[in-house]
């Protein structure tokens, strides 16, 4: 395991640690949205990874859903300490801590870590995709009527609005449809077939980073896209590959 990977899992499990020894315990709300909702152990689970990485790579920059922080050198850690904030919030254990790395925009490595099954995805370029220190593969499943599908529905009335015509159509050809709550775990999921692919017409880097590095290492398919007024925000579609998944989408 490089220095990166190890650093990231090390962190990865610090902020799991926290994340379980709070879940079901009173929480501070700092913000509560029409459909989202910000909490102070999301700021409080990032600072713990920021310091634990700062500390073995103090020149290293952060860039989190929580924000910035670090230095300036060419090596970015991205990070979203609790990915599904809405499941922890009403106690459904189905939430994940995820951290990638990259230098000069080439992701190096990545760590997806489920606290509550005790679940840990790692992956480092040109290695294999990993779940628990056992290499995992995408499905095989080549009919889109034998596949599962989670779809990620993004936080405004817009995107809600855009989603829901492609659910509707994809929901009559696949075996079953699910919304999930938690990208990064859903893009795990893909990476070691219990899922034949996830797709989101929204979201951030931070969610998705270590998930893209982690599916085509397990011989999956990323089809991401930058949008074309905020080149923070994309479109993903992850997938095993193997079967005609572009037919879910309406033309």
């Amino acid at each position: 395991m490089s220095d990166f990977l190890s650093t990231a899992v090390d962190a990865a499990l610090l902020a799991g640690k926290i994340l379980r020894e709070n879940f079901e315990k009173p929480l501070e709300v700092d913000a509560m949205h029409a459909h989202d909702i910000k909490l102070e152990i999301d700021r409080r689970t990032q600072r713990a990874i920021e310091d634990h990485i700062l500390a073995r790579h103090p020149d290293h920059a952060i860039y989190g859903e929580e924000g910035m922080r670090g230095g300036t050198g060419d090596c970015e850690w991205i990070i979203d300490p609790l990915d599904g904030t809405v499941n922890y919030f009403y106690g459904i254990p189905h939430f994940a801590t995820t951290i990638a790395v990259r230098r000069n925009n080439e992701l190096l490595a990545g760590v997806t870590h489920d606290p509550m099954r005790d679940e840990t995805w790692t992956v480092e370029v040109g290695g294999p995709a990993k779940m628990n220190g056992k290499e995992i593969r995408v499905s095989n499943r080549n009919e889109v009527q034998d596949c599962v599908i989670s779809m990620g529905v993004s936080k405004t009335v817009d995107t809600i609005n855009s989603t829901l015509p492609a659910f509707n159509h994809a929901i009559r050809q696949v075996k079953k449809m699910r919304m999930l709550g938690s990208a990064a775990l859903d893009i795990a999921y893909v990476a070691t077939g219990r899922l034949d692919a996830y797709i989101e017409g929204t979201i951030s880097l931070w969610d998705i980073a270590a998930g893209v590095l982690l599916v085509r290492a397990a011989g999956g398919v990323i089809d991401l896209k930058p949008h074309a007024d905020n080149p923070n925000k994309f479109s993903i579609m992850a997938s095993s590959g193997q079967a005609d998944f572009q037919s879910l989408l309406p033309n």
